[in-house]
This record gives C-alpha cells, structure tokens and sequence, in this order.
C-alpha cells in the first residue's frame, strides 16, 4: 500500500469525529464515532496492518490534486490522466435532523471512461482485535471480535466481494456516470433510495458549510486562508459539548524515527484562550461562548492540591492515561506509537493565565461571569496565590525535570491581572487588593529574575543562558510593552538564536529540558507568534513578508501540521487547532497594523 506524507492529506468531519483523505484517495486515519474513540483506519501508522479504506484508478496508485469545495469542509480529489478524469467526493454529512453519523463518498467519471478499485478494511481498537465481516450484494458489515465496539457498515452502488479482511470492488465508470458509498454505524436506518440520499446529504452538508462561513466578519487580505483556518476548528469543535480537541490525530512524529509521538485528541485548556480569541474575533460569539460554557464547569473543582486539570476528553472526562501500542509500525517507523497522554498529571501553572484570559474575553464578547463561576475563580486564585512560584513542566509539557518557567510565571501574571479587570469592570464583589499584590509581586520576580542583561533578553527558565519562543506571547499577552526596550532586546536574540528563514524552534534542546531523544521540527505557531510580535513591535513589513512564506508552506489546501521541518515537511499531529489559531490571529493584527488602523482599546 502507498503511504503518503503527513501534510498529503485532507481533513472531513462533523464535528463528532474526523477522517484524514490522503491524495491516493485513502481514508487512512479515523476515530469512531468519537474523536478520543479508538481508531477504525489508522494505516498512516502502519500501512499493513492499522486499517483503510480505499477508492483510486484501478493500476498503479498514483497522486489526484485536492481541493475543498469553496468555503466548506467537502474534499475533492480530483486524478487526471491523459485519457480521463475521476473525481472523488469526500464527506461527513452535517446540516440536518436526525443527520447519519457516517463517511460518504461520491465518485464521477467527469471525462473519458475509467476503471476504478475500492478496498475497505477496518482494523477495530487501534488494530488490536480482529474482526468479521458479512457482505449481501452491495453491503458490507464489520463486527469486532470483541464486544464494546460498533459494528460499521459499508453500503454502495456497486456489488462488493470479500478479500481476506476486506470488502473489494472492482468496477468501470463511463464518462458522466457516478458511483455512491456510506461507511457508518450498522446500526443506522437503511436507506431504500441511496443515491437521492446521498445527494441530499451532499447538498445539505455544502450549506452548511458555506453558511457557517459567510458569518465570518473578517474581510482583511488573507480571508481565504483565515476562512480555510477556521473552518478546519469548526470540524475540531464538538457539537455536543462545545470543547476543541487539540488535532484529530495520535501517534504522528515531531521528528521522523524518533520518540515524539504524542496523542491530540484532547482538550487542553491552554488552547482555551486563543480559541476563544480567534472564534470572538471573527464574529463566532456562539462558539466561543458554548467552550467557555465547557470550560466554566471544569472551573467547578473541590481538589484542594490543585485546582484544574492541564487537558480533558472532549466530554470532560479525565481518564486520559498514556500507553504505547507497541503493535503499530508507526509513521515512517516512528516508534512508540502512544495513545492517552502522560502530561496529563503534570503541574502547568501557566494554565491558570489561559483560564483567565478565556473568561475575561468571555465578557468582553459574550457573557457575564456567574456570581458562582467568580466565586469559583477566587478560589483557584487563592490556589495560585501560594504556588506560582513552584517549578512545573511548563507549556511544552518537557519530560526532564520541573523548573521555573519564565511563560508559567508570565501566565500567572495574567491571571491575576484580568482576575482584577473582570472583577472590577464587570462589577463583581472584591476585596482585590490581595490581587493586585501578586500581580506586582510576579511582575517584579519576572523582570529582576528572568532578564539576564549579558544576553539581552528574558530567559526561558530561571537560571538560564537561553530564550524560548514561548516569550513572543509576552507583548500578545499586554505583559510589556512591544516598544519596551528590553522586549526589543529579547525579539532580536529569538530571530538570532531559534529562526531558521520561516521556522521558529520552541527552545534549544541542548539544557535536556524536555527529556527527550532527537530534535525537531519548527514549531508552526511559534512561526506564526513571530508574525505577531513583529508587527507588534512596528516591522510591519517584515511580518507581511514573513507570513506570506508561511502561507506558502501550508498544504496545498491550507492546513497545517504542528510542525515543519527545515524542508518544509509537516511534522507532528494533523492538522493542529494551535497552528490555525495562532494563524487567525497573526493575520487579524498584521492586517489591521497594514491598513493603518489602531489597536482596539483595552477594556
């Protein structure tokens, strides 16, 4: 089977899990039916034995071109030859009641006549279990082996034959003809008229989609790629609980044949902030208000050794214990294949800041803060006020020991400082002098512990002699000021000493901060932060150059791994959520800075 790379693939979805379509026409990754759920088809992994779920030309498999129908999450992979063309339509229906929880996907002769194979083989539980299969004509049904998980289904218009594991068609399309599939739960209603349905569906779900995206309210220089950006985290929203999971994907490396290979599929609440400051920017109060909704109840703790968790399930959940699938091949032999995840029980104080900000952004766009949910807010300051000095493993969740993190101690400054704002502006009941206490106390271990004037800059943890990425949030954040000489200081030595041309390293790794073997890639959003910064700081001009080669270095249809290697190659999980916010809100700033308008006014 052909594998193709990381950033060869597309992304389908609604909003309940997602299914990766790579440019050979292979669904190769998808968690069902939930997006923390194990995995069906995971060949991305381990082409021979994880699952997929093939539609291609019959022969040699060879590349299509793939775009997205315009403003939607419809993929279309189109393959040319000399003699004719065959496109194949990819989609999660979304849009209606009662809406199929299913993968459909249209395929059409649109020039010449053409042969066409389909090969679908689920591999159940991360390709732990086996499975049976039964096929009546035009019908295949999947049943693991063991109980707990869903039977699927796969239904056609065109008569399957069995293949080992595998449901197989073979099949001619004559110019202008069109063949139609459902993979879903067995459990849903058969349909007697498939293919009205399925156009049905397809008409529904392109609506949707483009209705969904005409609310947008940026109209700046980039709204392709803005749109493109997001609509890919409406697809890592859940519809259901209204949290965004970090990217749909386990396992994919940060660096090829090595040992960072981490699970996404979570929520964490680091992430909170800027979801909710690129979905209120672009006019989505709804979706910034149902996450701060989920975000408000995990506010509701009784844990009196530590208020809040670093991540969640996307239904809230906390079970998120790491393992290794030792099973799997990996992604280019990529080992260990890891699901769960482990930094689940680390200390992250920098969390508390992100919390914070979520809520004040809440008010400044959507809701009022509950007298409850304040009450709530106290106390996890209350927590903090006694522990944000205490070592912790910070925002890249490093695996080498705890340390005082210049970013953790900049977020707990935060925290404490919208804690004044929100409670002062929005009325809510003091005392706040003891807040302001700590937020002048943080404020000054900052600058008389963390700026090291031999170097020229903020450090990235105490006792250091280097700079981390994490800092270009410092003027995002309203910590300094982009024109104080010492923010000047520190964003020429992260250009000098963490970019490559359009990379931007997280940190050097030569301290063994993170425990690890091997480098990595350029970190997306870092990339994408220094866009900010440095229109921040008035380079406008070097930002817009800056963010346009990195704009050219997205897939060809827009998205985004976590990382990029110094070729270019996507890295890491894909696409990332972190790696299209950070995209928003570079461009929302950049554009504005461009046009010669002012910052919008604190309040």
């Amino acid at each position: 089977m052909t594998t193709a790379s990381i950033g060869e693939h597309g992304i389908i979805g609604n909003m309940r899990s997602a299914a990766l379509v790579n440019v050979f026409g292979g669904i190769d990754f998808f968690c069902f039916p939930e997006f923390d759920s194990p995995s069906v088809f995971a060949s991305l992994l381990d082409s021979e034995r994880a699952g997929s779920f093939s539609i291609r030309p019959a022969g040699e498999p060879r590349k299509g071109k793939q775009i997205y129908l315009p403003e939607t999450n419809v993929l279309t992979t189109r393959f040319i030859s000399q003699n004719s063309i065959l496109e194949l339509c990819d989609w999660m229906p979304v849009g209606g009641e009662a809406i199929p929880h299913c993968i459909m996907r249209l395929l059409t002769a649109t020039h010449g006549d053409i042969e066409v194979e389909l090969r679908c083989r689920p591999a159940f539980k991360y390709a732990g279990i086996e499975h049976t299969m039964e096929i009546s004509g035009e019908s295949a049904t999947f049943h693991a082996a063991s109980p707990g998980f869903p039977s699927i289904r796969l239904r056609g218009s065109v008569s399957l034959r069995a293949e080992g594991g595998a449901a197989f068609a073979s099949f001619r399309l004559k110019e202008g003809d069109s063949a139609y599939f459902i993979l879903g739960d067995a459990q849903d209603e058969p349909v007697n008229e498939l293919i009205p349905f399925v156009l049905g569906e397809f008409q529904r779900t392109c609506a949707y989609w483009k209705q969904w995206a005409e609310k947008s309210v940026y109209e700046g220089r980039w709204r392709e790629s803005v749109t493109r950006s997001a609509l890919t985290l409406k697809l890592l929203t859940s519809a259901k609980h209204g949290s965004l999971v970090a990217a749909p994907t386990f396992g994919l490396p940060e660096f090829i044949g090595g040992g960072r290979n981490w699970d996404y599929r979570y929520t964490w609440i680091r992430d909170a902030s800027f979801s909710l400051y690129a979905f209120y920017r672009l006019g989505y109060v709804e979706e910034g208000r149902r996450f701060f909704h989920w975000l408000k109840d995990r506010m509701n703790f009784t844990n009196a050794t530590g208020a809040i968790n670093v991540m969640y399930r996307i239904d809230g959940g906390t079970d998120i214990s790491e393992s290794e699938l030792d099973h799997l091949a990996g992604y280019r032999d990529s080992k260990p294949v890891r699901i769960g995840n482990g930094a689940e029980t680390q200390l992250q104080l920098d969390i508390y800041g992100e919390l914070l900000d979520a809520a004040y952004l809440t008010t400044k766009y959507g809701d009022s803060i509950p007298y409850e949910a304040w009450n709530n807010i106290k106390k996890i300051l209350h927590w903090l006020k006694d522990h944000w000095k205490d070592p912790d493993e910070g925002i890249w969740e490093v695996r080498g020991g705890r340390k005082e993190f210049l970013h953790s101690r900049v977020m707990c400054w935060v925290a404490f400082d919208r804690a004044i704002r929100l409670g002062q502006r929005r009325s809510l009941p003091g005392p706040f002098e003891w807040l302001q206490q700590c937020s002048d106390e943080i404020m000054r271990d900052i600058h008389e512990n963390f700026w090291d004037k031999d170097i020229g800059a903020f450090v990235q943890f105490k006792g250091s002699k280097d700079v981390g990425a994490s800092a270009l949030l410092m003027p995002l954040l309203r910590f300094i000021s982009p024109s104080d000489p010492r923010w000047i200081s520190t964003l020429a030595v992260i250009e000098r000493d963490l970019v490559v041309d359009t990379t931007v390293s997280r940190y050097h790794s030569k301290e063994g901060i993170d425990g690890l073997q091997g480098n990595e890639g350029g970190f997306t959003a870092c990339s994408f932060w220094l866009v900010e910064a440095l229109a921040r700081s008035k380079q406008a001009d070097k930002a817009q150059l800056l963010f346009e080669k990195l704009l050219a270095q997205a897939n060809p249809l827009g998205l985004y791994a976590e990382e990029l290697s110094a070729t270019g190659e996507h890295l890491g999980n894909f696409p990332q959520a972190l790696s299209h916010l950070a995209l928003i809100s570079a461009a929302t700033y950049l554009d504005r800075s461009l046009s010669g308008q002012k910052a919008s006014p604190w309040s």
